[in-house]
């Protein structure tokens, strides 16, 4: 396994991000650095009381940007930020006391020095007035590094805040990668220290419960150490070309039942991309958390953040702002909710970046709510993903098979005011769970005539179900499906009539490759057309089982709408 040595002591300073890759390599600067790494939608959060704010000022409170109240008042000497008022501390991490700290005059350049022998810096910068609910972002690791984003949110009212890094002890010479990472990350007393200044600004100063979170390079491992650590006291999350440690890769889940939001930016080629950015956005999203990405074409580990701060400020300022709307009454007070949202990317230019960006997740594509509860009479949960606003009538797909994010169809769907619904499924089908399932839902005003969908083996389940319901049915569609199924009283292939008696139409989509297409699909069609039932199927030429969905999902949207509403 390839490892990467110790550079000499005098480059081994733990807190300074490295210099331009054309002075030296990525591994090379990882060493020196000692880190280990070298406009859209609103988003929603859940809601949180916030402390008092401070005293009003006389400007109108409320959401709005333009709604702020006048700036804390901080004790001790302050040196000019980037226009603003920075405030300098100190921790005794013995006793973790707070006291103000008069910063050296060579640091009014912005730049922080080293912490002396047993106390840590900390610092806070106040906007010119603040926010409501006083929001602030915090940053461990690299002070005043690519700092526009804080810039821009200092602007919008937001404080800002700073602690420097206890770093763990230990030699950096001969680790692994993921071996450095944990050697660089946040050791038990470093979380202690983070805990303590929190508590310092927003039990002292009043600044928000819920601070959202910046982290670059190294950085990514103290925001995501400390927010999994803590996931009910983080607003969000921008990690830039981040790192992570092991531990915080097992605790994702936390931060995602949380619904913390999170925007990571990195470089095409960035080494972090996909030994940990990518692996921490898979994780994420397969927890059903909210988590967007932004990929700059042709960059490295440097430069970090954007020259253009403002995507990075709205994703900050709208997730504090957020509030998340009240649980749905059909899933009940013990349903869990997720994030169901497209990952489609998205090539677009950025001409202050000079290159484009490769942009995915629900800040790029719309996100809903997925909501598993259980209902009573079924040994399994139920799953529904709700649209934004329901249509007229409450149409839905009642369909088996987890919705995954490449489903076009079930998010065309949604998109139109359509429920997805995922029927219960144990260790087997059972046709009286999903009898149950559907009393159940359309007693909260659900239409009795849910649209039918499977895919591949889950077609031929649903197809089962349907046959035993045609007066429920709107319209069955299904993709390469193979119609078999396990506890259906008679094969759906040999059962077609009572469909075709109850004028239920059917769609299949199906590549003419794929191996069942001839014995199942054009089966299916030759069978319920001599039934005079109406069948329309969309091959997709030269294609096998997979692709699942059509290239467009007009066709079968409108087939859907049409008979289900």
């Amino acid at each position: 396994m390839k490892r990467i040595s110790d550079q000499p002591k005098r480059n081994r300073n733990r807190n300074a991000e490295p210099l331009s890759p054309e002075r030296r390599t990525f591994v090379k600067g990882i060493a020196a650095m000692g880190a280990g790494v070298a406009a859209f939608p609103l988003l929603t959060n859940t809601a949180e009381a916030q402390v008092p704010a401070a005293p009003d000022s006389g400007i109108p409170s409320g959401s709005s940007r333009t709604a702020f109240r006048v700036p804390l008042t901080f004790q001790g000497d302050k040196i000019d930020w980037h226009g603003f008022d920075r405030y300098d501390f100190v921790m005794d991490k013995q006793t973790l006391a707070i006291t103000p700290f008069k910063a050296p005059a060579g640091e009014e350049s912005g730049e922080l020095g080293n912490s002396d022998q047993g106390q840590l810096r900390c610092v806070v910068v106040v906007p010119k007035r603040a926010a409501p609910a006083n929001p602030w972002s915090w940053r461990g690791v690299y002070w005043n590094h690519q700092p526009q984003a804080e810039v821009e949110l200092l602007k919008r009212g937001f404080h800002i805040a700073y602690i420097s890094v206890d770093s763990k002890p230990g030699s950096l010479t001969n680790l692994t990668m993921d071996e450095l990472m944990d050697q660089l990350g946040m050791s038990r007393t470093a979380l202690t220290e983070w805990d303590a200044w929190y508590a310092y600004l927003t039990g002292r100063y009043g600044l928000s419960k819920k601070p959202a979170f910046i982290g670059m390079s190294r950085g990514g491992i103290f925001e995501y150490s400390w927010g999994t650590a803590n996931p009910d006291k983080v607003s969000c999350i921008y990690a830039d070309n981040p790192g992570m440690e092991r531990p915080a890769f097992q605790m994702l889940g936390d931060l995602a039942r949380a619904d913390v939001p999170i925007l990571q930016v990195c470089g095409t080629i960035d080494p972090m991309l996909g030994r940990y950015t990518s692996a921490i956005e898979a994780i994420y999203q397969q927890f059903g958390g909210r988590i967007s990405m932004m990929i700059k074409e042709g960059c490295a580990h440097h430069p970090h953040s954007l020259r253009n701060p403002k995507p990075i400020a709205d994703f900050i300022e709208q997730s504090v702002q957020a509030v998340r709307g009240s649980t749905p009454a059909f899933a009940g007070d013990k349903s869990t909710r997720t994030s169901y949202y497209s990952s489609e990317n998205f090539y677009r230019d950025y001409p202050d970046e000079d290159t484009y960006i490769t942009c995915r997740g629900p800040l790029f594509s719309p996100c809903y709510d997925r909501y598993e509860f259980s209902v009573q009479g079924t040994p399994m949960t139920t799953m529904v993903i709700a649209p934004g606003t329901a249509a007229t009538g409450m149409p839905w797909v009642y369909r088996a098979g987890f919705v995954f994010r490449d489903a076009k169809v079930d998010q065309e769907l949604l998109a139109k005011g359509f429920h997805i619904v995922n029927g219960p499924v144990g260790v087997s089908f059972v046709l009286k769970d999903w009898d149950t399932a559907y009393e159940y839902l359309t007693a909260y005003g659900f239409s009795k005539k849910p649209a039918m969908e499977g895919a591949g083996g889950s077609a031929g389940e649903v197809y089962a179900w349907a046959i035993e319901n045609p007066d429920k049915v709107s319209c069955v569609y299904t993709e390469n499906p193979r119609m078999h199924s396990a506890l259906g009283k008679t094969q759906p292939l040999d059962n077609l009539a009572p469909l075709a008696k109850a004028n239920v139409p059917l769609l299949h989509v199906c590549g003419s490759l794929d191996p069942w297409f001839k014995d199942n699909t054009l089966e299916v069609e030759k069978r319920y057309k001599r039934l005079g039932g109406k069948i329309h199927v969309i091959v997709k030429q030269g294609k096998g089982h997979y692709p699942l969905a059509p290239e467009d999902p007009a066709p079968v949207v409108d087939f859907i709408t049409r008979a289900a509403m």
